[in-house]
């Protein structure tokens, strides 16, 4: 499985309830109450190592942050740690505003 998803494909995805992934938001809480995509789970990066046991494991779960960066490496950690369905969301929110939803604000 590609570690990253497009915002084309994150998008064709939440468009079908049947296929709707776990949007996990792994930014600071400063960066979460400036945008987030609504539905999404937010658990900054830095508690990813003691609560990921919280997520599940049989359902697809994307990782968001800004740009993509700290999500990849949500992603592998993730991966390491038994999680088959997890994917980076390639570009972050800021992709995710810039592409498929403008009314959300980029910084």
């Amino acid at each position: 499985m590609n570690p990253e998803i497009s915002t084309r494909e994150l998008s064709a995805l939440l468009a079908d309830p049947a296929t709707a992934p776990l949007l996990l938001d792994v930014r600071e809480a400063w960066e979460w109450n400036i945008v987030h995509i609504e539905g999404s789970v937010h658990l900054p990066m830095n508690l990813i190592p003691i609560r990921h046991n919280e997520l599940p494991d049989d359902q697809l779960i994307v990782a968001i942050c800004h740009h993509g960066v700290r999500s990849l490496q949500v992603c592998h950690f993730l991966r390491q740690a038994g999680f088959d369905k997890v994917v980076s969301l390639n570009g972050g929110i800021d992709a995710w505003s810039a592409t498929v939803d403008p009314s959300l604000p980029r910084y």
